[in-house]
Formats: C-alpha cells, sequence, structure tokens
C-alpha cells in the first residue's frame, strides 16, 4: 500500500456532518458505537462525507477491503477499540466533527494477489498490508521468486516469504526483520519468513511497479497457503502480486500523528 505524503489542507470546505459509523464485534466498540450514534447520527456509508471505523488494525483493515470492494469515496477516520491501534485516532467522542475536519489524509493504493490452487483455481483478493506465504505442514516450503518475469530466486527454503506495503512494512514484515518503509517512498519490502536455504539472504526493497511471482516447488509434499491481509487461500501453487494503482482508499489521521510521522518513528523506537 503505497501512499501520497499527507495533506496539510482540509479535505473540507466546511466541518463534515454526514457520518457513517462501523463498529467490531467486540463489547468496547458497539458500546461506542451507541453513544457516537446517539451524538451525531448515522448515515449510509455511500452518502457520508467520512466513515469513522471503531475497533483495532484488523478492523481498519476490513472496513478499508469493503471500501475498496464496493468503490465507497469517502475517506476513513479510525477511532482505537483495540490493541495496537497502529492505523487508528485515539477514542474521544468530544468534538468529533471539528477533528474530522481538521484531519491529514494519506492516499493509500492496496496490493492485488492472484493466487492459483492444486486444483488449477484462482482467488484473487487486496491487500492493505501484505500477502505472504507459508507453510502448511512440519515442511519447509520450497519457493522460487521472479521479479518482473526474471527469475530472482531460484529456491528459498522456508517457512515463508512476504511481500508489504509501506504502512504494512512495520506490521508482520517488521517481525520477520524486514526493513521499515517511508509512507512516500514507492517501496516494496520482499522479506524471506525463517530461511533456511540461502539462509544469508535477508530479502530486497523493490520499486512499487514490481510484479512479483512465487512459484511452490514440489507444493503435493511441501504444501503452501497465501494470505492477503485476512484472506486465505490454502494449497497454492503460485501466486502474483502487484501494487494496483487504479484503487484507491484514504486514510484519515489527527495533526501530528500522521501515518508517516508513525511510521518514522517506528525506526527509532527501542
Amino acid at each position: 500500500m503505497s501512499a501520497a505524503p499527507p495533506s496539510t489542507q482540509p479535505l473540507f470546505a466546511q466541518t463534515p456532518r454526514r457520518l457513517a459509523f462501523m463498529a467490531a464485534p467486540t463489547h468496547e466498540a458497539r458500546a461506542e458505537l451507541d453513544r457516537l450514534v446517539a451524538h451525531y447520527g448515522n448515515c449510509h456509508p455511500g452518502d457520508a462525507e467520512i466513515i469513522v471505523c471503531l475497533g483495532g488494525d484488523g478492523f481498519m483493515l476490513e472496513t478499508l477491503r469493503v471500501v475498496l470492494e464496493t468503490q465507497l469515496t469517502a475517506p476513513v477516520y479510525g477511532m482505537n477499540c483495540g490493541s495496537v491501534g497502529f492505523l487508528m485516532n485515539p477514542m474521544n467522542e468530544e468534538d468529533l466533527p471539528e477533528r474530522l475536519f481538521h484531519a491529514q489524509a494519506a492516499t493509500l493504493h492496496p496490493l492485488r494477489m492472484t493466487a492459483t490452487t492444486r486444483d488449477n483455481e484462482t482467488h484473487e483478493a487486496l491487500a492493505l498490508n501484505d500477502v505472504y506465504l507459508f507453510r502448511q505442514t512440519r515442511q519447509a516450503a520450497k519457493l522460487r521468486i521472479d521479479v518482473d518475469g526474471l527469475v530472482r530466486v531460484p529456491e528459498l527454503i522456508c517457512d515463508g516469504a512476504l511481500l508489504a506495503t509501506p504502512a504494512g512494512s512495520t506490521a508482520y514484515n517488521l517481525s520477520a526483520h524486514g526493513p521499515i518503509v517511508p509512507l512516500s517512498g514507492n517501496l516494496l519490502p520482499l522479506t524471506p519468513i525463517c530461511a533456511f536455504r540461502p539462509r544469508r539472504w535477508r530479502g530486497a526493497l523493490l520499486p512499487s511497479t514490481a510484479h512479483v511471482g512465487f512459484t511452490v516447488m514440489e507444493s503435493e509434499k511441501r504444501p503452501v497457503a497465501a494470505v492477503a491481509d485476512s484472506v486465505e487461500v490454502r494449497d497454492v501453487t503460485s501466486v502474483q502480486v502487484r501494487e494496483d494503482r487504479n484503487l484507491t482508499v484514504t486514510l484519515l489521521f489527527d495533526p501530528g500523528q500522521t501515518l508517516s510521522e508513525r511510521i518514522a518513528e517506528e525506526q527509532f523506537s527501542a
């Protein structure tokens, strides 16, 4: 999910009033939903100026996928009712329309995964964090990795591999010792997960225009699954991943707490 730098100009000529609230199925998020709807009302997402997402990062990713798949145009503002809340703003019910008026925007593009299974079925899914492959059994996976049609890694023996967006570079990618990428860097980290051979390969930084192909070798003996955020496809034989710049979603953040700033802070955290 590459992005343009956050805008410092207001998105709206006047304070937005048409808000659509979407809440995770948790007690805390549902309670906040009831309070916010009672205070500010609730409209259909298709008629909203802003969609307000109540939950954690996982529910935010689900909400953004719904926005992309249903071609909604309203930006999304997250309020944290979860654990980490990297993609969210602090929960604060007071003066919400005024805060939304001053929010700063980050325009994002997702990754598109096309996965083929052993049954020769094709599955497509969008990812706003990462696309990763992982072994389904005790057997290590064997993967071949192509970039723009050229074989770059003939055989990677590993638990798996992932291609992350800049925003997703601070998530699973960072845990797998991949690099953090600035939001405006137009780069995609390609990172192995517990590589056995070649043991010293630490991955690569690819341009956002790259088309990455994963081929599963010995797929019956060493079955592999592919995941685009929360969409999982089992028993894949090949996976193609590229950034889809025809699709756009806008995320809103409080001033001084933009996604770009959060990613920068991660690079200096202990």
